[in-house]
């Protein structure tokens, strides 16, 4: 009987908890925007997971209380992170601390895609401009 009960347990978690597949190639297909648009993979108390496409440029902000990891799933640009400017392209991966300025040039034709996860949850209260006027 505890075994039955263990993998019902199993069972029921596993349903109740997994998550519906998303395909990336679907996503933002036929949406017309100027610059930026984003789509949220998931989101919990814990983590924002972002699918963002950048066309032009992305102004120099921080987040006081998140870190960002990037993922550049498509499309290049120079990456400012503190002050040091970097090439990226499709394959690059990269951590921005918090409370750390950064800011993106795309340089490809296309727009860059990046999967971006915020820790904690984002909030957008807790993005700052630093040319903000």
């Amino acid at each position: 009987m505890k075994t039955f009960s263990f993998y019902l347990f199993l069972i029921v978690s596993t349903v109740a908890f997994s998550q519906d597949k998303i395909s990336l190639n679907t996503i933002g297909q036929d949406i017309e925007y100027e610059n930026i648009y984003s789509q949220t993979l998931f989101e919990n108390e814990y983590a924002s997971y972002y699918y963002i496409w950048i066309k032009q440029s992305v102004a120099s902000h921080k987040h006081v209380n998140h870190t960002e990891s990037i993922s550049v799933i498509d499309g290049e640009g120079v990456m400012t992170i503190d002050g040091k400017n970097f090439h990226i392209q499709k394959g690059d991966f990269f951590v921005i601390p918090k409370n750390t300025f950064h800011s993106l040039k795309v340089t490809s034709s296309d727009p860059i895609k990046v999967i971006s996860i915020q820790t904690p949850k984002f909030n957008a209260e807790d993005r700052v401009f630093e040319n903000k006027k």
